[in-house]
């Protein structure tokens, strides 16, 4: 009986949205910016391996590129959105929001940056 009230305190909470703004919400790919959406899961190996490159990267080109990191195992929406098949995925977007680019595994700094600039972005 407890984890059944349980269940239900869980579900109602879920759906009133008392716990969606811990959640993080991100507006991918962001207007008007070159962007960079990894997709993956911060418990996930290849992900962890990435995750002091993004944040490098995000100030690196902080005001020339947007570098976003959205953990598909905490929100499954955007995995479905654009069509996720596997973790980590790098998807690259111009600045008119249109796909330039797709990634899947781990994609080195190098590898990035070699990307971005292709894209115009120094």
């Amino acid at each position: 009986m407890k984890i059944i009230i349980f269940i239900l305190f869980i579900s109602v909470c879920l759906t009133s949205g008392v716990w969606a703004d811990t959640l993080e919400r991100v507006e991918a790919p962001v207007k008007g910016m070159v962007t960079m959406i990894d997709l993956g899961a911060k418990k996930c190996i290849p992900c962890k391996m990435m995750a002091p490159i993004l944040e490098k990267l995000k100030k690196e080109y902080d005001g020339r590129a947007a570098i976003v990191f959205l953990d598909v195992w905490k929100d499954p929406a955007p995995a479905k959105k654009f069509g996720i098949k596997s973790i980590p995925t790098q998807i690259f977007f111009d600045k008119d929001g249109n796909e330039y680019y797709r990634h899947t595994g781990f994609f080195d700094e190098k590898s990035i940056v070699a990307t971005l600039k292709k894209m115009g972005v120094e």
